[in-house]
C-alpha cells in the first residue's frame, strides 16, 4: 500500500474505505439486537449464495464490502447482549482498534529482533497482570519464570504438558518418543482440550486418568492421590495434573492448595486452567479462587473471554521458562542473531508452537490502559451481581431448579419436568433468535447453561431473557 500504486489499494483509498469499515462496524453494534443471536441458516445455505468461481479481474472494494450482506445471515452474534451460550467472548473498542493497528503494521514477532516492541510490550503487560491479579511473583519475567500470550487455553495447556513431559522423561521423550509410561490426571469435569493435548503431545489417550468429582463437581484430592500411588506401583510415571479454576460445564472450583501439595509430594507438574474464571481475580474479593497457585508450575486464563480483549488472547504463566524453552526451542541458522545468543532478550517463538506471532500484546495493553484496573473491576463485579440477580429469579420460580454452585457468572439450571422437556425448551429458546444459550449433561440430566459477560448487556436484557424462558416453558406441551 502506497500513494500511487496501480495494483494495490492506495493510501487515499485505504483511508476512505477504512472509514466505511468503521462506519459498518459502528452500525453493526448499534443494531446488533435486530439480528437473530444464533444463525438460523441451514448447512450450505451461505455457500450456495457465493459466486462459483473467483473473479478474473479485481472488484471495487465497495462491492467487496457489500458481500457482508450475503454473509450476515450466517453469523452467530457473539457480541449480542442476548448471547448467553458457552462463555463470554467480549470485545471492546480499544481491543478492536489495537487489532487493526497490529494487523495494519504487519508485525511478525517471532524473535525480539523482528520487533522489539512486540516482545517487550507483551512481557511488560503480562508482568502487570501478575500484580493486577495478585498472582505469585514467580510468574514475573524478573524471575526464572514469566508469561507469554498464546491463541487459546488449549494451546497453553498443550505447551505446559510438553514441558511436563520433558521434565518427567528428562528430555528423553523429545529424543525418541518411546516412553509410554507417563500419566496425566484431570477431573471428570475438566475441559476436553486436555484430552486433545494428551493426544497431540504423543502420550496417548490411555495415559489419561480421570479423577472423580465431589457433589460440587470439583476434583477429589484423596482420589487423585490414590490413583497416583496405584500408577507408581504399576510402574508408571505420574507427569501432569490439570486443576481447574472454573470448569466449562459448571464453573466448578478444584481445591488447588490440596492438589498442589500432592503434586509437590510426588514431583508432578501442576497446571491450573482458569480460562474463563481467571479474570475474576482482578477483584480482590475473588482471589480466594486461586488460593494455592503458589504450587502451580503453569497457569492460564483467557483475557478474550471475560476481560474485554477480543479473540484471540490467552495468557500462560510459567514458573521456570527453561522448562518450556528447552522442550520447544528449535533454532535453524537463519534465525540465529546476536540478541538471542547474548541471552539478554526473550524470543517468544521458543514459548509456543507457531514460529510467527501476532502483536497480541498491543490489544491487552490498550484495554488495560483504556479501562484501568478500576474499570475492569467494575465490569467483572457488574456481571457477578447480574448473575446473582438471575439466580434469585430462578429460585423464585418453583418450576425451575439450580443444579450447581454459582460463584461467578454462569448458572446451570433445569426445568423440573425432566430431561426431554429441557431439551425441547432449549431448542425452542434458540429457535426464537432472541436468545442463545447452551446445554450440558450433569448426572446424566439435560441441563441449561446461562452465561453472563457481554460488554453490550444490561440487567434489563437478562430480565427479558428470563421472562422469555419462562414464557416458552409455559407454552410447551
Amino acid at each position: 500500500m502506497n500513494k500511487t500504486s496501480k495494483l494495490h489499494m492506495t493510501t487515499d483509498e485505504f483511508r476512505k474505505q477504512g472509514y466505511k469499515v468503521i462506519d459498518w462496524l459502528v452500525e453493526y453494534y448499534e443494531n446488533i439486537e435486530e439480528y437473530p443471536v444464533l444463525s438460523q441458516v441451514k448447512p450450505g445455505e451461505i455457500r450456495s449464495n457465493l459466486p462459483k468461481d473467483p473473479p478474473l479481474k479485481g472488484r471495487n472494494y465497495d462491492d467487496v464490502l457489500s458481500d457482508m450482506d450475503i454473509m450476515m445471515p450466517g453469523m452467530t452474534h457473539w457480541q449480542s447482549p442476548n448471547f448467553h451460550a458457552f462463555f463470554p467472548c467480549a470485545s471492546s473498542g480499544p481491543a478492536i482498534l489495537a487489532d487493526m493497528i497490529a494487523t495494519g503494521t504487519g508485525i511478525v514477532g517471532m524473535l525480539w529482533e523482528t520487533s522489539p516492541s512486540c516482545t517487550e510490550v507483551e512481557t511488560h503487560v503480562l508482568d502487570w497482570l501478575v500484580d493486577m491479579m495478585g498472582m505469585p511473583e514467580k510468574f514475573k519475567s524478573s524471575t526464572s519464570g514469566g508469561g507469554v500470550i498464546q491463541d487459546t487455553a488449549s494451546s497453553s495447556t498443550l505447551i505446559s504438558l510438553i514441558g511436563a513431559r520433558e521434565q518427567s522423561s528428562k528430555g528423553e521423550f523429545n529424543s525418541n518418543a518411546s516412553n509410554s509410561r507417563l500419566t496425566t490426571y484431570v477431573s471428570s469435569h475438566s475441559h476436553s482440550s486436555i484430552e486433545k493435548a494428551v493426544k497431540v503431545a504423543g502420550l496417548g489417550k490411555n495415559s489419561l486418568r480421570v479423577i472423580d468429582a465431589d457433589e460440587k463437581f470439583a476434583m477429589i484430592p484423596h482420589k487423585l492421590k490414590e490413583q497416583i500411588e496405584r500408577d507408581i506401583l504399576d510402574g508408571y510415571i505420574p507427569t501432569f495434573v490439570c486443576a481447574s479454576v472454573g470448569t466449562t460445564n459448571t464453573t466448578a472450583m478444584d481445591p488447588i492448595s490440596e492438589i498442589g501439595q500432592i503434586c509437590k509430594e510426588y514431583n508432578i507438574w501442576l497446571h491450573v486452567d482458569a480460562a474463563m474464571a481467571g479474570a475474576a481475580a482482578l477483584c480482590p474479593e475473588f482471589r480466594y479462587l486461586q488460593e494455592g497457585l503458589e504450587y502451580a508450575n503453569s497457569y492460564t486464563f483467557n483475557p478474550h473471554k471475560w476481560m474485554l480483549t477480543n479473540f484471540d488472547c490467552s495468557v500462560l504463566f510459567i514458573d521456570d521458562r527453561d522448562k518450556i524453552t528447552s522442550a520447544m526451542s528449535v533454532i535453524p541458522e537463519y534465525l540465529k542473531n546476536k540478541g538471542s545468543e547474548s541471552g539478554e532478550v526473550i524470543d517468544y517463538m521458543d514459548w509456543s508452537i507457531p514460529l510467527g506471532r501476532k502483536f497480541r500484546g498491543l490489544k491487552l495493553w490498550q484495554v488495560i490502559n483504556y479501562y484501568g484496573i478500576e474499570g475492569l473491576q467494575e465490569y467483572i463485579r457488574e456481571h457477578v451481581d447480574h448473575t446473582q440477580q438471575l439466580k434469585t429469579w430462578i429460585e423464585e420460580d418453583n418450576n425451575f431448579e439450580i443444579v450447581a454452585p454459582v460463584p461467578l457468572n454462569l448458572i446451570c439450571f433445569k426445568h423440573k419436568k425432566g430431561s426431554d422437556f429441557n431439551r425441547r425448551l432449549h431448542e425452542a429458546i434458540n429457535q426464537t433468535g432472541k436468545l442463545y444459550i447452551t446445554k450440558t449433561k450433569i448426572n446424566n440430566e439435560y441441563i441449561l447453561r446461562f452465561s453472563i459477560g457481554q460488554a453490550t448487556g444490561t440487567i434489563d436484557h437478562i430480565r427479558k431473557s428470563w421472562k422469555l424462558i419462562q414464557k416458552i416453558a409455559e407454552n410447551i406441551d
